[in-house]
């Protein structure tokens, strides 16, 4: 369509949209998971088991919390991109596990699947003119 031919010149802008708006998001997300403490960490920690990881849960967990909250923020920033970008994309695929293998059904899961999948392609693209990595 001729109209929206034009919104190819803002691939940076919409990249900067997009790291905005994740980033915000999993800030958001992850920090009541890091200020949860131990049990909570233990908790988040023991989905690794899906992996065949089965020590040390209470790391994992605060693992999994640091990952999301530092690294969306990281992502909003644009900085170490393409490394926070794989980091979340593998906390994503143990999250999209726990639902599977709970059997709350595929759905459950798509969502964490899907920014999975956003991450992974972004860790291709990289962040973006507007960002702290720019190259």
């Amino acid at each position: 369509m001729a109209l929206l031919a034009s919104f190819g010149k803002y691939r940076n802008t919409g990249l900067l949209i997009t790291r905005i708006g994740l980033g915000i998001m999993f800030m958001m997300h992850g920090y009541p998971k890091l200020l949860g403490g131990p049990e909570q960490w233990e908790s988040i920690g023991g989905a690794m088991k899906n992996a065949g990881i089965d020590f040390i849960p209470v790391f994992w967990g605060l693992l999994a919390a640091v990952t999301e909250t530092f690294g969306g923020f990281l992502l909003l920033i644009g900085l170490a991109f393409r490394p926070v970008c794989l980091l979340l994309t593998f906390t994503m695929a143990i999250a999209a596990s726990v639902h599977l293998n709970s059997n709350e059904g595929f759905m459950s899961a798509s969502h964490a699947i899907e920014v999975g999948v956003v991450f992974l392609g972004l860790a291709f693209i990289g962040p973006g003119t507007y960002s702290v990595d720019k190259k």
